[in-house]
């Protein structure tokens, strides 16, 4: 599964069972994040066993993606039988704040952070 558009890329590879992300989520309206909520939805729906969400390569997220990020840590949670991990980068800001904010929403998320 994959949707590519000028500003980002957002693909699932089956195999890996990981969610990877990259450009910039900037979308101005929450109703133009439904193809990635619809792709994310997917995903927690197949229940896999660990999840890796990639977000080294996503260079910005506004507060609507960031929504759509939480909203699906919850939808994985509430499952109970699905891990997941979030690679983030150290490199881009935003991520060093905002992902350990859903650590709160999902305590057994593990979150990996690169230099």
């Amino acid at each position: 599964m994959e949707i590519q558009t000028k500003d980002y890329t957002i693909q699932y590879d089956r195999a890996t069972q990981t969610v990877t992300c990259s450009g910039s989520f900037r979308l101005s309206q929450v109703e133009e994040y439904a193809p990635i909520v619809d792709l994310l939805n997917e995903v927690a729906d197949s229940c896999p066993n660990t999840v890796t969400l990639d977000l080294r390569k996503l260079e910005f997220l506004n507060s609507s993606g960031m929504n759509i990020v939480s909203k699906f840590v919850i939808k994985v949670r509430q499952q109970k039988n699905i891990q997941i991990a979030i690679k983030g980068s150290k490199q881009i800001p935003w991520q060093i704040k905002s992902l350990k904010n859903l650590q709160r929403l999902m305590p057994s998320l593990h979150l990996e952070l690169e230099e």
